[in-house]
């Protein structure tokens, strides 16, 4: 990685000023990624993170409320400058995976949102407008976003960033649509030796469900991904299984997609334990939506990169999209969700969360909580770039709401 003082001539004064804030806090978000990153909290459960990072926002004279929206673990701070500004939402993620801990930087996303924060208070303490940091519990398992979203926490925002490590600095890498599901099967238990016709496997509904899901890919759009895991398979080998279960993420272009191939999978499933004699029940978790990214903002935050001296690449042209409830909050406001190189380690792997803790990691962080600092800068001081951002945002609006954008 490039040096962090490189690209750095020729900036407004403010600019400058920000970015010295930013590198003035450095040791500081250092040990707080560092802290997260040795302490892995899984999602819901992330109480610890909360408290780290509510503290150093609370004495930087943040307003902090915890447990928003229903959820122990999320939190909004506040600053408010001069009356009469937009509100810049920047978001916090930081739950960790099971078993490798953040190998997705979620240590890194929250402290250089908080760090950006920080440091533009603190060097342009008179900026017209309200900074919002919004920890956001749960986007690995829960989709604590979506139900900020359905509890109305970002209406009013008028333009929310976050910035996530990655393999790749990029600014308009999409997110597929999708949805977790589980299907618990229910047959009849019974002796497989001695009486093996009084029972009713749920075992092998399920693996007939999974060959009915297989031939299912043969009829879906190039952009659908279903991938899933048996997490119960039986007790004992000499006993018909009564109850079995399986877990599935299913993935789609766009909302609208995504219902399709859930009623192909779902009448396959249904159809594979029907042709036993068992039974299903299909759960669903929350629905993550497409990600609409607001491309007048992430030109803005793009400049900023490149003038910190990285390069930005194209996403790629298919494949290598994942999904995140950020996706659900850019149907609401203007949202962009970019990334910033780590190595090149693949995410949910042992060796990026090692990046996520190592000095790689720390160097990231700072570049993200400078281009987050910056762009948020722009955004509350100049009236015309927020103007188009919004802009482009409620024009997509009003598209897919048939000419209604508050619909």
């Amino acid at each position: 990685m490039e040096s962090t003082t490189n690209g750095q001539a020729g900036r407004t004064p403010s600019h400058e000023e920000i970015l010295k804030a930013v590198d003035a806090k450095d040791h500081e978000l250092r040990e707080l990624a560092r802290t997260i990153h040795a302490h892995p909290e899984l999602s819901f459960h992330e109480y610890q993170a909360q408290g780290w990072l509510t503290n150093i926002l609370e004495q930087a004279g943040f307003a902090v409320e915890k447990g928003i929206a229903g959820l122990e673990t999320s939190f909004r701070a506040v600053w408010e400058g001069k009356p009469g500004g937009p509100t810049i939402a920047l978001l916090a993620e930081y739950d960790a995976l099971p078993a490798i801990g953040h190998a997705c930087g979620h240590n890194l996303i929250c402290t250089a949102s908080v760090g950006a924060a920080m440091a533009l208070k603190e060097a342009v303490p008179d900026l017209p407008g309200r900074i919002v940091i919004l920890g956001t519990p749960a986007e690995e398992e829960g989709g604590g976003k979506i139900i900020m979203c359905e509890h109305g926490v970002f209406d009013g925002v008028d333009a929310v960033m976050m910035v996530h490590p990655q393999s790749k600095t990029m600014v308009l890498r999409g997110g597929l649509a999708c949805v977790d599901a589980t299907f618990t099967f229910h047959g009849k238990q019974a002796h497989a030796a001695s009486s093996p016709e009084k029972g009713i496997s749920a075992l092998d509904a399920m693996i007939n469900a999974f060959v009915a899901i297989n031939s299912v890919r043969q009829f879906v759009t190039s952009d659908v991904r279903i991938h899933g895991i048996i997490t119960k398979g039986g007790d004992a080998p000499n006993v018909v299984p009564e109850l079995c279960e399986a877990v599935f993420i299913l993935r789609a272009q766009t909302v609208v997609g995504l219902a399709e191939v859930r009623n192909k999978v779902y009448r396959a499933v249904r159809a594979a334990a029907e042709g036993m004699g068992a039974t299903v029940d299909i759960a669903e978790g929350l629905i993550y939506a497409e990600r609409n990214t607001n491309k007048t903002l992430a030109a803005l935050f793009q400049s900023n990169l490149e003038q910190l001296g990285l390069e930005v690449h194209e996403p790629p042209a298919q494949g290598g999209i994942g999904s995140s409830d950020i996706g659900n909050v850019s149907q609401i406001t203007a949202a962009i969700h970019p990334y910033i190189r780590l190595g090149d380690a693949s995410t949910h792997t042992p060796e990026f969360a090692r990046l996520a803790g190592a000095e790689e990691g720390m160097v990231e962080m700072n570049y993200a909580a400078k281009a987050l600092a910056l762009t948020t800068y722009d955004l509350l001081t100049d009236p015309v770039a927020l103007k188009e951002v919004r802009t482009e945002f409620e024009q997509w609006q009003a598209q897919r709401n048939g000419g209604h954008p508050n619909e």
